[in-house]
C-alpha cells in the first residue's frame, strides 16, 4: 500500500485531485438540470407541478442525507470503494429510470437510488482530500469545488441537446453511462496507511471489555447515532442552533431558483435553448465565483466576520430573486443569472467554513452529520411545496419567487441576528468575569481571546467532509 499522507502534496494527489473534479462535476453538478425535463416529465406522466416537483427533491435530498451512512462505508470500505459503490447506484438508478412507467418508479430509482450513489461518490472525492492533502488542503477542496460549477455549467447543455434528439427515456439511460465514470474516478484513489484514515474520535486506549451479545445491536446502533449526529452540540452549542436552524429555514428557498427557472423562462416565451443556457451562466461563473469566495473566506482575519458574510450572501441571493418577480426577459434574466452567482458562490464557499468555526474540530464530522441530515429535510420538501403553490395560483411563477425570498431574507436576518444577540451576551460575561475576579485575576494568568479561541478550537488537523450547495 502507498503511503500517501507522508507524501502527500505531490505526484499522485494531484491525479487524486482531478479525479475529485471530475467526481464533483459528475454528482452535485448534476441536479440543477433536471429543470431542463420538467415539463417533458409533467406532460409523460399527466403530473401536476407538485407530483414532478418530488422527483429533483428525493434526488437532493438524498445526495445530502446519506452523508452519515456514506462515513459509515468510509471507515468499513475505504475511500476506493465507497466511491465506486456510489458511481455504480448511480448508473443502475438513472439507467432504470428510463424504463420506469410511473412517478413512483422514477422517485426510487432516479430518485432514490441515484441520488444515494452520487452522495456516496461525492463525499468519498472530498474524504480522500484530506487523506492526500495536509498543508494545502484549502487549496485542494477550492481547485475541487470548480467541478460543481463545471457541472452546472456543463450538464444543461448536455441535458437540452439529448433531449431534443432521444428524449427523456433515451437521455437518462445515456446518463447512466457518464456516471458510471465514478468509477474510473475511484479506481485512481489508490489506498492510504490504516493509521492515516484513522477517524479522530477512535483514541488509543486501554482494551474495552467485552459485550454482551443481548443488546449488541441497539448498543451498536446508538454508538454510531452517537458519533454522526452530534445532538449533543445541538442542545449546548447556543451557535450551532442558530446556524442550523437558520441554514435548514433558508434551504426551503434555496434549491427553488434551480428546478423552477428553466420552466419559469419557458413559460414566458423564451426559446429553450436559452432558458437551458440560463442554468449554464449559473454554472460558468462560479467556476472562477466560488473558488474565489473560498481561498477569500479561508483567511484568518475574515475568520471573526465569516458568519457575517455569510448571512449577507443568502441576504443577496433573497433579494436577487426578487427581479424574477419584476420581469422575464431573457436579457433581465441573464442579469439576474449574474447577481445570482455571486450570491450563490459566497453561501457554497462559506457554508461549511463557518460551521468549522463554530463547533470544535473533534466533533466536526458528527455536527456535519446531523447537519446534513435536517438541511436534506428542507430540499426535500421545498420544490414540492412549491409546486403545490403552482397548481393552486394557476401556474403563476411569480409566487415561487417569492417564497424563495422569503425564506432567504428572513433565514440571513434569523441568522445574522443570532450571531450578534450571541456575541454581546459573549462579550459581557467575559467582561462580568473579569470584573468578578478582582484580586484573584492577578494571582491567575488568563487567557487572551486568541488563546482561548485556540484552546477551545484545536487546529485542524483531522479529515473533513464537505458536503456543497
Amino acid at each position: 500500500m502507498s503511503r500517501a499522507p507522508a507524501r502527500a502534496e505531490g505526484g499522485w494527489a494531484w491525479v487524486v485531485l482531478l479525479a475529485a473534479v471530475v467526481t464533483q462535476a459528475l454528482t452535485l453538478g448534476f441536479p440543477p438540470c433536471i429543470g431542463v425535463f420538467f415539463d417533458d416529465l409533467q406532460r409523460q406522466f399527466q403530473a401536476s407541478n407538485s407530483q414532478t416537483s418530488w422527483f429533483p427533491s428525493i434526488l437532493t435530498a438524498m445526495l445530502h442525507a446519506g452523508g452519515p451512512l456514506c462515513s459509515i462505508l468510509v471507515e468499513r470500505f475505504g475511500c476506493r470503494v465507497t466511491m465506486m459503490l456510489g458511481g455504480l447506484l448511480a448508473c443502475l438508478g438513472m439507467a432504470a429510470s428510463s424504463f420506469c412507467q410511473s412517478l413512483w418508479a422514477l422517485y426510487v430509482t432516479a430518485g432514490l437510488i441515484s441520488g444515494l450513489g452520487m452522495c456516496f461518490s461525492f463525499q468519498s472525492s472530498i474524504t480522500v482530500l484530506g487523506l492526500y492533502f495536509s498543508r494545502r488542503r484549502a487549496l485542494a477542496n477550492a481547485l475541487a469545488s470548480v467541478g460543481v460549477s463545471l457541472g452546472i455549467t456543463l450538464w444543461p447543455l448536455l441535458s437540452r441537446a439529448l433531449l431534443e434528439a432521444l428524449g427523456w427515456r433515451g437521455t437518462f439511460l445515456l446518463f447512466g453511462g457518464v456516471l458510471l465514470h465514478c468509477c474510473v474516478c475511484g479506481a485512481v484513489l489508490r489506498p492510504v496507511a490504516p493509521g492515516a484514515a484513522a477517524p479522530p474520535e477512535a483514541p488509543a486506549g486501554p482494551p474495552r471489555p467485552p459485550k454482551t451479545p443481548g443488546p449488541g445491536c441497539l448498543a451498536a446502533c446508538g454508538r454510531a447515532a452517537g458519533r454522526h449526529l452530534a445532538f449533543d452540540v445541538l442542545r449546548q452549542n447556543a451557535a450551532y442552533r442558530v446556524y442550523t436552524l437558520g441554514v435548514v429555514w433558508m434551504i426551503l428557498g434555496f434549491p427553488l431558483p434551480h428546478v423552477f427557472l428553466v420552466p419559469y423562462a419557458r413559460r414566458h416565451g423564451v426559446p429553450e435553448h436559452q432558458a437551458a443556457l440560463l442554468i449554464s451562466i449559473i454554472g460558468f461563473s462560479n467556476i472562477f465565483l466560488r473558488p474565489l469566495a473560498g481561498l477569500l473566506g479561508g483567511r484568518r482575519d475574515c475568520a471573526r466576520h465569516r458568519k457575517y458574510l455569510f448571512s449577507a450572501a443568502v441576504l443577496l441571493n433573497g433579494l436577487t430573486n426578487l427581479v424574477c418577480v419584476a420581469s422575464a426577459d431573457f436579457p433581465v434574466l441573464v442579469g439576474y443569472c449574474l447577481v445570482y452567482s455571486v450570491s450563490m458562490g459566497g453561501i457554497g464557499a462559506l457554508l461549511f467554513q463557518v460551521l468549522m468555526d463554530l463547533v470544535p474540530m473533534d466533533r466536526f464530522s458528527s455536527a456535519l452529520g446531523l447537519f446534513t441530515v435536517l438541511e436534506s429535510v428542507s430540499i426535500l420538501v421545498s420544490p414540492p411545496l412549491a409546486g403545490f403553490l403552482l397548481d393552486t395560483t394557476d401556474n403563476n411563477f411569480s409566487y415561487v419567487f417569492w417564497m424563495s425570498s422569503f425564506f432567504l431574507i428572513s433565514g440571513a436576518l434569523f441568522m445574522g441576528g443570532g450571531f450578534y444577540v450571541l456575541q454581546r451576551k459573549e462579550r459581557h460575561g467575559r467582561r462580568a468575569g473579569a470584573e468578578g475576579a478582582g484580586p484573584a485575576a492577578a494571582r491567575e494568568p488568563s487567557l487572551s481571546p486568541a488563546d482561548s479561541e485556540g484552546a477551545k478550537k484545536p487546529p485542524s488537523t483531522e479529515v473533513t467532509c464537505v458536503t456543497s450547495v
